[in-house]
Order: C-alpha cells, then structure tokens, then sequence
C-alpha cells in the first residue's frame, strides 16, 4: 500500500480540527435545521474549510459512510478504491518525545463475562429488550436484566450500546458501570470504554448521564461530547473525536494524532507485543488505518516516516528510528 504524504501549515490543522467537529455534530440523528446552516456557513468563510471538508469526508466515506444529509456532490470521493482514499488521506507533521506499551487485561470477571471478545475481534449482541450492543476487541461485559433494571457491567474494554425502548410497560433504566462509574441512557448511543485507572463515555446520539462517584455530582453528556474521568483525574466535558465509532467497520480515523496514541490504539488490536521507541511519540498523522491488518497499518507508516518495524510479528514488533 502506498501513501502519500504532506505537512500540515498551521491553518490545515486548525480547519481539518473544526471540520472533525462539524462532522462528528452533524453525525448525530438528531442534527437540527440550524446546525446544518452553520455548517455552510463555516464550509463557505474560507477555501481551507472546504479542503479540510474534502479530507475528513473521504476519510469517512471509507470507514462508516457520510449521512446522507451531509453528503455533497461536489466533495463526494463515493467512486474512488480504498486505497486511493489512503493514499491522498495519510497527512504527517513531525516533532518528538515520549514512549509506550499495551498492556493486555486478563482480570477474572473478564473470563467469565457473558460477553466477551479475544484481541482483535469485535461480536454484536442484540439483548433481550431489543438493544444492541458491539464490543471491540479485548471487551468483556456481563448483563442483568431484572423488574427494576436493565444492567451491563463493562469489565474491560470498549462497547458500543444503542438502546431500544424497554418493551416492558414500566420502563425501566438502561444503565453501564465500569470500575470508575455510571452512565445512564437517556434513549442513546454511545461508547463506553475502561482501562486500568480511566473510563471514557463518548455520545453519539441523544444524551448519556455519567455518574463519576458519589461525591461527584452527574454530569449529562450531549451528542458529539465525551468524558475520561477516574480517580485520578475528575475529567472534564470534550468534543468527541472523529468517528469515534469507525471500529466497528474495522477501521481507526486519525486526524493530526500523536503516533505514540495512535501505536497504542493500533496495540489493542495485536496479539503480541508492540513496543517503540519515544522519539517517535509526538510525530503527527492523519489518515485511516485497518484494525484487521495492523501490520499493513505499520507498513504504510513505515513508508512515510523515518522509522523501521522490526521484530517476530506478530510475537514480538520494535518501532525505532532509521
């Protein structure tokens, strides 16, 4: 797989930023007459806007699809192949410093779930009240279903929940906790994702009320929001990033991202052992990678920065520079 690649002026950046946060607003089921208006506000102020438009659709289109209120004729890319919409999607700013490694959950309320997922696979669960339910790779999630509740407990990893009307005439709460909290569904769909000291709610429709502890007043989250929070880090209300959902199509959307995050995302998805070093961990990417090809996924970063994949995949994987 070839990629092209580009450095970011200070004014891409900020435009393909914005546009990220257009996209992931007009996403949303229930986007409004006048969010759609400022969109062609901001999509006509400047020639970067629509650049930046132009890329983040393409991106996109690839992985999830663009609503079909959203899509326009004259930025549409719905002809061009997968890999030419990574050729022309892969954008790099380089600078330096830091490192890491994934760590692989092995808890024993993970073994035993009701619902689990090995590295690298994602299943799809409809419960009993119609809900669905996605869990990405390493998840594990048990459900308790009674007259008063309608109960998940994520264990570990990342779920995507898209809650159905309880069937049942008094409706009962659709509620996910993680070792550091609560969400409450308030008829939605979102993400919900735990790691050791940290759980993060992104929304994607409607809205989602998160409970961090009980000396913690609920925060409501709307769509296009998120929230890491855990004990050592209270948290606070962000934009959601760009298709935070797109690994449920089987791909990672980077907009400007550190490599060292984006190699630590692309770890969750191995089996073995993905290490690099730190001076690579600030170089900036932008583009759309497979989850179920992580090593064509290191390849095509191989070809576009100074670095070298070595080691025994998918054993053992060493990123260093040339």
């Amino acid at each position: 797989m070839s990629f092209v690649a580009s450095i970011f002026s200070d004014q891409d950046r900020r435009a393909i930023r914005e546009a990220a946060t257009w996209y992931a607003r007009l996403a949303a089921h229930t986007v409004s007459a006048s969010d759609r208006a400022g969109w062609a506000r901001w999509h006509a102020a400047d020639p970067a806007h629509a650049r930046a438009w132009h890329k983040v659709e393409s991106i996109n289109q690839r992985m999830a699809g663009v609503p079909a209120e959203i899509g326009m004729p004259t930025l549409s890319a719905r002809g061009a192949s997968r890999r030419t919409v990574l050729r022309s999607a892969v954008l790099v700013m380089a600078t330096g410093s830091a490192a890491w490694l994934a760590l692989r959950d092995t808890s024993w309320q993970g073994l035993t779930a009701d619902y689990r997922t090995a590295t690298g696979e994602r299943r799809s669960v409809t419960l009993a009240d119609g809900s669905q339910l996605m869990l990405n790779t390493a998840s594990a999630v048990d459900v308790r279903f009674d007259d008063t509740q309608r109960l998940l407990s994520l264990h570990r990893g990342e779920v995507l929940i898209d809650t159905h009307p309880d069937p049942q005439t008094r409706a009962r709460p659709f509620l996910v906790r993680s070792p550091h909290g609560s969400a409450l569904a308030l008829g939605t769909r979102f993400l919900m994702r735990t790691e050791s000291g940290w759980t993060q709610v992104t929304v994607l429709d409607k809205a989602v009320r998160v409970t961090r502890d009980a000396a913690s007043p609920p925060i409501t989250l709307q769509a296009g929001q998120q929230l890491r929070f855990g004990p050592s880090q209270p948290g606070r209300v962000e934009t959601a990033g760009l298709a935070s959902d797109a690994w449920r199509n089987g791909g990672l959307i980077a907009i400007d991202m550190p490599m060292g995050v984006l190699l630590t995302e692309l770890a969750r998805y191995r089996r073995g052992v993905l290490s690099w070093d730190s001076a690579l961990d600030e170089m900036r990417v932008s583009g759309a990678f497979p989850l179920d090809d992580t090593d064509q996924a290191l390849a095509a970063l191989e070809n576009n920065f100074p670095i070298r994949v070595s080691g025994v995949p998918p054993v053992w994987t060493r990123i260093g520079l040339r």
